[in-house]
């Protein structure tokens, strides 16, 4: 990590004002598997924590695994408080590891590449769970999820950019760390807000 921020710090003065008023950001890590990717799932769009609600409910009332999600009736997904897309996308999700369609377990030997090809043919996960899951679970050094509106704002914000394209141009220099700069700007947008997040 310090190999990276310190490369950080050569190619941009936010990061440094960053570490300066909110200290180190906790490098998030989930582990790997079927169960993650549900998570991601529920997590698009709303707060991390009313996802994270909902996930503790599946777990509470089944075994959140491909056999039984594929399985589960629609009626218990929504009284649980998962949307009807969303349940559709957790049953494509629990079909493609049954029939082998998806190895969820070897997309750790595969490159950010081929990870990203297998699991955008799915419906209901996009670059943005794609990102997340790389990140966190296999330990992707250097993304960054301009599909995230916390990482976008905070680029508005500190350096002013407001064109997609811009920042993607601008965040090159980051590389190959741009993981770590993601997390800095992550730690920037939650602790200004004074908001705690359990990845």
């Amino acid at each position: 990590m310090q190999q990276a921020i310190d490369h950080l710090f050569q190619k941009s003065p936010i990061f440094k004002y960053i570490i300066d008023t909110y200290g180190l950001p906790t490098i998030p890590k989930r582990p790997q598997g079927f169960e993650t990717l549900v998570l991601l799932i529920l997590e698009q769009q709303v707060s991390i924590d009313s996802a994270k609600a909902t996930f503790i409910k599946i777990k509470a009332h089944t075994t959140c695994d491909p056999e039984t999600m594929s399985v589960l009736p629609d009626e218990e997904f929504r009284a649980l408080g998962v949307s009807r897309q969303k349940t559709n996308y957790i049953k494509i999700l629990a079909q493609a590891a049954l029939n082998k369609e998806l190895d969820i377990e070897g997309l750790s030997a595969k490159s950010a590449q081929q990870v990203r090809e297998e699991l955008i043919k799915l419906k209901g996960i996009g670059n943005w769970t794609i990102d997340i899951y790389l990140m966190f679970c296999l330990q992707e050094p250097d993304l960054i999820p301009l599909g995230d509106i916390a990482v976008v704002n905070t680029i508005k914000e500190l350096l002013d950019i407001h064109d997609k394209q811009e920042m993607e141009i601008h965040t090159e220099q980051w590389s190959p760390y741009r993981s770590y700069a993601t997390f800095l700007l992550w730690h920037y947008y939650l602790k200004k807000r004074k908001r705690t997040i359990v990845y």
